[in-house]
Order: C-alpha cells, then sequence, then structure tokens
C-alpha cells in the first residue's frame, strides 16, 4: 500500500463546482450529470439507476467480494408549501435542519417557467416595525416565509409569474476558503467529503497501484431525506464505507481535522472488524483521526444495513462545525479524508471470509481475546474450555 499525494488544488476547484450546482434532494439530475462527467475525466466507468443513483467501477484483481464507497450528492433545501395572501410563500423543509439557519438565507425559486431569486425571513423581520417582538418570536418553519424579488403583493400576483406550491427551493452556498485552509459555506454536508472522494479517486488513477479487490464508487441522491443506499448496492459488496460529515460540538470528539470514524450512530454500531481496520490504516500511515459516537445521525451506510443488505459497513467523515448550518470544515480534513480512502482501496478485504455469503462456523471471527473471556465470577462455566472441547469433536 502507498500514501498517495493528494492534489489539493483539484479538490478545491471540485468543491466549488459542487456547491455551484443546486441539488437539494429531489433536484439532483444537474449534479448527476456533472458527477458522471467528472468520473469520464478520470477515465471511471458507470452506470446509473431510474432515478440517477450513480454506481461506478474501480476494477481490482478480485471481483467478488468487493467494496463499495457511498458519498450522497443531494443536500438540504425546501419547497414552497403554501401561496400566502401577502404575495409571500410559506416553505416545507427537505430534509432535517432547523428553520434558525434558514433565516436571511438568499435563494433560488424553480418554477416550470424559471428560476426567480428570493429571501427566507421571519415573518416579523423589521426591527423598526415591531420593535423587540422580533426577539421573543418561536423558531419553527411555520414561522418563516419566503420573499421573492419581483413584483408581487398578493396571492394572484405570484401564481401570475408561475409560482406554485412544490416549486423547490434552493438554499446559496456562499462559500469561503481562506488562506489559513478552513473551508466555510453552506453544503459541506455532503460536497466536502464528495470532493475529497473525487481528489482519491484522481490519485489511484494517475498512480501505478493495483487494487485488490474491485471498488465501486456510489453516489446517492435522497441520503438528506433518509433513503440513501437503500437500493443500489452491486450483489456482491461485503464492505461498504459511507463518507460524509461528522459533527465538531460540545460533547463530541470530532475535530476540524483528520478523519473522524464513528463507532455508532442512531444506526447502531458500525461494524467491529472494518472499523477497526480504518483505524489501524490512520496509526499505520499517520493519518489522524479521532473516534466519536453520533446521538442524532444517520448515514447511507446505516440506510444500506437497514434495507436489509448483508454488508460490513464503516463511515469515515469530515469533522464539520455547525452541521446543517452554516458549515465549517477544514482542508486538512478534506486530504486525511482523500487520504484514508485511497488507502482503504489498496488494501485487502477485512475478512477473506467473506467472499462466501453463507459459510459454517469454520474460520468465523473472534472479537475478544482468550484472555478477556475467563471468567469473572469463578462459579460461571470457563467459555474457553468449551470452545476447546467443541472445536475438537
Amino acid at each position: 500500500m502507498k500514501k498517495l499525494s493528494i492534489d489539493a488544488d483539484y479538490l478545491k476547484a471540485t468543491l466549488l463546482e459542487l456547491l455551484a450546482i443546486p441539488s437539494p434532494s429531489g433536484l439532483t439530475d444537474e449534479i448527476v450529470h456533472y458527477a458522471v462527467g467528472k468520473l469520464q475525466d478520470l477515465g471511471i466507468e458507470s452506470e446509473l439507476t431510474r432515478r440517477g443513483t450513480i454506481r461506478a467501477l474501480m476494477k481490482g484483481t478480485q471481483s467478488a467480494p468487493d467494496r463499495a464507497i457511498v458519498a450522497h450528492l443531494d443536500t438540504l433545501g425546501a419547497m414552497v408549501s403554501e401561496i400566502k395572501d401577502n404575495g409571500r410563500c410559506a416553505l416545507s423543509p427537505i430534509g432535517t435542519w432547523s428553520s434558525r439557519f434558514a433565516e436571511g438565507a438568499r435563494v433560488s425559486v424553480f418554477t416550470e417557467h424559471g428560476r426567480y431569486r428570493g429571501t427566507i425571513l421571519p415573518l416579523l423581520s423589521s426591527g423598526h416595525a415591531f420593535n423587540e417582538a422580533i426577539d421573543t418570536q418561536p423558531v419553527a418553519w411555520s414561522q418563516l416565509e419566503l420573499r421573492i424579488d419581483e413584483d408581487v403583493t398578493t396571492a394572484i400576483d405570484l401564481r401570475n409569474i408561475g409560482v406554485q406550491v412544490g416549486d423547490f427551493v434552493a438554499v446559496d452556498p456562499q462559500p469561503e476558503i481562506l488562506d489559513n485552509g478552513y473551508v466555510v459555506s453552506r453544503h459541506i454536508d455532503n460536497k466536502g467529503a464528495v470532493a475529497a472522494f473525487f481528489a482519491a479517486l484522481k490519485a489511484v488513477k494517475a498512480s501505478d497501484v493495483v487494487l485488490p479487490l474491485d471498488c465501486h464508487p456510489v453516489f446517492t441522491l435522497t441520503e438528506e431525506v433518509g433513503s440513501g443506499a437503500t437500493a443500489v448496492l452491486h450483489e456482491d459488496v461485503s464492505e461498504v464505507i459511507g463518507i460524509d460529515v461528522a459533527p465538531s460540538a460540545a460533547g463530541q470528539e470530532t475535530k476540524e481535522y483528520g478523519v473522524t470514524i464513528p463507532m455508532k450512530d442512531s444506526a447502531g454500531p458500525h461494524d467491529y472488524h472494518l472499523t477497526r481496520h480504518m483505524i489501524s490504516l490512520c496509526r499505520q500511515f499517520e493519518i489522524p483521526f479521532q473516534r466519536d459516537v453520533f446521538k442524532f445521525y444517520h448515514s447511507d451506510a446505516g440506510s444500506a444495513v437497514m434495507a436489509g443488505h448483508d454488508v460490513r459497513t464503516a463511515l469515515l467523515c469530515v469533522g464539520t462545525d455547525s452541521t446543517h448550518g452554516y458549515e465549517r470544515t477544514h482542508m486538512r480534513a478534506l486530504i486525511s479524508l482523500a487520504e484514508l480512502l485511497v488507502l482503504y482501496m489498496q488494501s485487502p478485504s477485512v475478512l477473506a471470509r467473506d467472499k462466501n455469503t453463507r459459510s459454517g462456523i469454520e474460520g468465523f471471527s473472534h472479537q475478544l481475546p482468550e484472555k478477556d473471556l475467563q471468567p469473572i465470577n469463578q462459579e460461571l462455566p470457563n467459555p474457553i474450555e468449551w470452545f476447546t472441547k467443541h472445536e475438537k469433536e
């Protein structure tokens, strides 16, 4: 295995290109075209499902079992839910995010007749008109409205320019990449990880490394609304790596550098062996990392297991402050993630036994060493003796 150099300029350019394409869940066709074009530029074959999930292929020396690395292209957003008498629109969120982060956002509204620009505002938005009442109104989507930058003051005006219930609203990312390496933008979830993924793929394609297993880069379109990688994995996939953002906040171990390796999220613990394989790669190749546990979090990896796929999962994340808000990460985190993905693609299957979808107990893994199985209470039977006797029989 080799720790390959990551093209930071390519990563930055790809991130800005991704951020420039609106892609709230349900409005993702254009970013699919972009992602397939990037894969074609790298000489990577891909195919699309009916709705546009991308399944690509990096050939290895072995085709089964193989592995999938999954990132989502969709972002948070909103949808027009009501045409209001005052010429403004009520909104329903796409994805799970707080209305407090929508206040003041500049947006694009996509109608059947074209795009309009606007701002999401609280119902009471002028201190000159409402004084301290603006500070006491509740935080809720019902307390927001969309002001469209056109001559519209009634519901009829809105309908006349083509605004309808169900129109998509995409929030401007407003990205900044600072000289000190900080990246500040909306939608770093998940366009930061996607950009790092493309940089990793570029590094592998530009090198002479040989992959031991077929690797399937997969780009999903509905992670923010819960489905994600539920029905897109190839039959031979035994390992699924989700790549996403990690919340940097009080009570979390995540930092805005290195790679965050979650041990558990709302879908339960990630695979013991695959997760520790990632930790081992970080230690061996001196990639900074943190372990973490996420309390309110789901991912493509979790979606795959919840859908019934019998696969090992791990999650690799970019430490991000204010997730699902106005987000911030650092180039060090993005590059570290790309470096780890490159190493993982070069590594063997975490357990050779996984080439079989069904087999007997012979060769099945152990998680606990013998010393940890010695009974603490002497009245309990010794499981080591049972294992030894059973194996002889």
